[in-house]
């Protein structure tokens, strides 16, 4: 199964399962969590990110105690639609993961400014910098998780 389309992802989910959307950055990875009716992304955490191995038991971890049966995760292609060097680094976060893991669906969705659009809505709530930094990982990735929820539901 590992990375599929997103008109599969519904049919390789189990029945009341979680997505988990992740904002893979140099140092952080982002987690957002659905709802089982797969209606609303809510940010979750931030986690350091580390090796790779390290990582991925983290989020296998966080899968299993959270009822996640797949995941969404931000693809940063460039604004003319090419990969660039954080697209191809997450392409190979989830192929790696999805070896690891083989019957989690992984949904590879396009992330195009999603952390200018959510650091956005933080400054007009007139958040600090400082709390900005805080939570702008797993809102991008709640803002990641929503978008392709919302795409799911209309499929």
């Amino acid at each position: 199964m590992a990375i599929v389309a997103i008109q599969d992802l519904r049919a390789a989910l189990p029945a009341g399962a979680r997505l988990l959307g992740l904002d893979l950055g140099e140092k952080t990875i982002g987690l957002a969590l659905s709802d089982t009716l797969l209606m609303v992304a809510t940010p979750m955490e931030t986690l350091r990110r580390g090796k790779f191995s390290v990582d991925a038991a983290k989020l296998e971890d966080i899968a299993a105690k959270q009822g996640v049966g797949g995941f969404v995760v931000g693809l940063p292609l460039n604004m003319d639609g090419s990969d660039g060097p954080s697209a191809q680094s997450a392409r190979a976060f989830a192929r790696n993961f999805a070896a690891r893991k083989p019957e989690l669906p992984i949904l590879m969705w396009d992330e195009r400014l999603s952390t200018a659009a959510v650091t956005r809505t933080l400054l007009d709530a007139d958040a600090s910098r400082r709390r900005r930094g805080e939570v702008v990982d797993k809102m991008a990735a709640a803002y990641i998780l929503q978008g392709a929820l919302e795409r799911l539901r209309n499929i």
